[in-house]
């Protein structure tokens, strides 16, 4: 086995036991310190006999291979009776591994338990904290491409949370408004006024504008100023993804049009592939 001191829990100890794989992610400062074990630091091999080992993030510098072999070896010394403690962010690593998460906080633990359990929590906390450092926070408008007549211009694009506060992270399923002002240059009898949603590497994920939503705008005058609000359930899966907007005739001739004009990123407490959180219901029964 291998014993832990937790500085967030004067007097406490945590006992890694023997023949187990330990999971451990750590966060902010100060760290599990542990006794009779050895220590590996990241590039250093895997031994070959049996003992009490703490890997210090030691396959972080892994490729896929070198990882999954790595992993064989973890096994195979826990089977002959060793006790590992592997120190990761890696959370595809540790689920492949470990018998048993351990997730601590400046030296003080947070949770221990089954991999799922734990690191769905752990994933949570994380989605929560994303969301939290993105509030109030305006996207920086700096389109890949910007072209029009110039008889409006988009002022303004932004985008705001389930609290009406801006942002540029969002909680999958959270409901999102994408607002877009524009200022009129000369008279426009019937302005059109759009967005598009796209990924990272530009799949068109949702589109839409007032022409299609059946909302009139004008005329409108020179100087006057418009504010259309786009309002939806963001059910996108965690990545990355960009607002174009655009202010232009019924026949599409542009007055203004914004390519890839925000940013803003979707985070969730779970892995979801693809584009469009369908967060379907699941169920199996034996035939």
């Amino acid at each position: 086995m291998i014993e832990f001191t937790a500085p967030g829990h004067i007097g406490k100890s945590l006992i890694a036991p023997d023949a187990s794989i330990i999971g451990v992610i750590e966060e902010g400062t100060g760290s599990l310190a542990a006794r009779d074990a050895v220590k590996l630091a990241p590039g250093e091999p895997i031994p070959n006999s049996p003992g009490n080992y703490v890997l210090d993030h030691a396959l972080s510098r892994s490729d896929a291979v070198a990882k999954s072999r790595a992993v064989a070896q973890l096994v195979q010394l826990r089977r002959e009776g060793a006790t590992i403690v592997l120190v990761s962010h890696d959370e595809v690593l540790l689920e492949s591994c470990a018998d048993e998460i351990w997730w601590a906080r400046d030296g003080g633990l947070i949770a221990r338990g089954d991999p799922s359990e734990v690191l769905s929590g752990y994933r949570r906390h994380v989605a929560e904290s994303l969301r939290a450092s993105a509030e109030n926070q305006l996207p920086r408008l700096s389109p890949t491409l910007r072209s029009g007549d110039g008889r409006a211009l988009l002022e303004q694009i932004e985008l705001l949370g389930e609290n009406e506060n801006p942002a540029t992270v969002f909680r999958s399923g959270e409901s999102v408004t994408i607002r877009v002002t524009v200022r009129f240059a000369s008279r426009v009898p019937d302005p059109v006024v759009g967005i598009m949603i796209r990924t990272r590497i530009g799949l068109n994920v949702y589109g839409t504008n007032t022409e299609l939503e059946q909302l009139k705008l004008g005329p409108l005058e020179a100087g006057d100023r418009t504010r259309v609000s786009y309002r939806f359930r963001c059910d996108l899966c965690p990545g990355e993804y960009t607002v174009t907007a655009a202010s232009h005739d019924p026949d599409g001739l542009w007055h203004d049009w914004m390519e890839d004009a925000v940013a803003f990123s979707v985070s969730d407490s779970r892995y979801t592939a693809g584009v469009a959180n369908l967060k379907a219901q699941v169920e199996a029964e034996k035939l």
